[in-house]
């Protein structure tokens, strides 16, 4: 067995009852590493606080990773401009914060027999929406409805650390200047109140 001895020196070829003699005179574990090679590798460690590092390493990496979440938008193929831009609003916060956005327009009654109602308004947003995102799913009938997914062109971590460095941006200003803007001038008294009735 080749061991590896607790700071990472080769101690060399040796076998197992003196690997086990090394590892109980240090008051150590003796931790198969390699046990594919020929000959094995085993090396020792405090077993226990290797595990334990080894978790931390793995609960940082999970928290450094960003989820990539799928936010859903349900259209009408018939709807009203204002209702529109709200929704595109809320496409475009969704694709900057590096998420994914699944559009579904959804067809009642006769609007059935007019697909293209919907696959118009799907191009439309697409178009509208195109600096930030990119169609990852073609538009395409599923019975009722017409569905269509979006995908950020800015990946999520890049999203998460650009809010972060706004927000922190955002705190810096505020708290430098210690001004309070909601007071600074007076409401305005609206016409009509100004002037007297006669």
């Amino acid at each position: 067995m080749r061991l590896v001895g607790p700071n990472g020196e080769q101690v060399g070829i040796v076998s197992i009852q003196d690997a086990l003699r090394l590892a109980q005179e240090q008051d150590l574990d003796l931790v198969e590493v390699a046990a594919t090679a020929r000959p094995p590798v085993a090396k020792v460690m405090d077993y226990g606080k290797f595990k334990y590092e080894s978790a931390l390493k793995a609960r940082e990496a999970r928290k450094n990773q960003a989820h990539t979440v799928i936010k859903e938008m349900k259209l009408r193929p018939k709807i009203d401009p204002h209702d529109y831009e709200t929704k595109k609003g809320h496409v475009v916060r969704f694709l900057k914060a590096g998420d994914k956005v699944k559009i579904t327009i959804m067809f009642r009654g006769r609007e059935q027999s007019r697909p293209e109602l919907g696959f118009r308004l799907l191009k439309r947003l697409a178009d509208d929406v195109a600096e930030l995102g990119v169609v990852e799913y073609e538009p395409r009938q599923e019975g009722r409805n017409m569905l269509m997914v979006l995908a950020p062109t800015k990946k999520k971590a890049e999203a998460m650390a650009e809010a972060r460095e706004a927000r922190g941006r955002r705190e810096r200003d505020g708290t430098e200047t210690g001004e309070d803007h909601d007071h600074d001038h007076e409401p305005e008294t609206p016409a009509a109140e100004a002037a007297p009735e006669g």
